[in-house]
C-alpha cells in the first residue's frame, strides 16, 4: 500500500473511531482541514442538541432512551462525515503528489531546478517532454 493509499485509510479509520463516540470531524482534523473539522462538529453537535430538545426530554434523556428519530438523523450525519473525509483525503492526495523524474523516476522536489537523485535539470526535462 502506497503513502498516499494508507492516508486515505488511516483519515476515515479516523472519522469512524471519532463517530462511533458520536464527535465529527475528527477525520477532517486528522487532514488539517480545521475549518471543516469544525463545520462538520457544530452540524453534528447543533443537530443533535435540536433534536433531544425537539424530540426528547433533555433532563431525562439518556443515550439508551433517545427516540429512533433522534439517534438516526445523527448517524447519518456521522455516516456523510466518514464519506467526505474519504473524498477530502483523496483529493489532499491527488494535490500533493509530487512529479517524478523522467530520467531516473525518482520523487522531484518542486523548488528545486534539477533532480537531487541524477542531477538531470528542467531544461533537459524540457527537452524530453518535447
Amino acid at each position: 500500500m502506497t503513502t498516499p493509499d494508507r492516508r486515505v485509510v488511516v483519515a476515515v479509520l479516523v472519522s469512524v473511531a471519532g463517530a462511533a463516540l458520536g464527535i465529527g470531524g475528527v477525520g477532517h482534523a486528522y487532514l488539517r482541514r480545521w475549518r471543516r473539522a469544525v463545520a462538520w462538529f457544530s452540524l453534528v453537535l447543533g443537530a443533535g442538541l435540536v433534536l433531544v430538545t425537539t424530540f426528547a426530554n433533555p433532563e431525562t434523556a439518556t443515550v439508551a432512551t433517545l427516540p429512533l428519530r433522534v439517534t438516526l438523523p445523527v448517524v447519518v450525519l456521522l455516516a456523510l462525515n466518514t464519506v467526505d473525509t474519504y473524498h477530502v483525503a483523496r483529493s489532499v492526495d491527488a494535490e500533493t503528489e509530487a512529479p517524478s523524474c523522467p530520467s531516473c523516476g525518482r520523487t522531484l522536489d518542486p523548488e528545486l531546478s534539477f533532480c537531487p537523485w541524477c542531477a538531470g535539470s528542467d531544461s533537459e526535462r524540457a527537452e524530453e517532454n518535447g
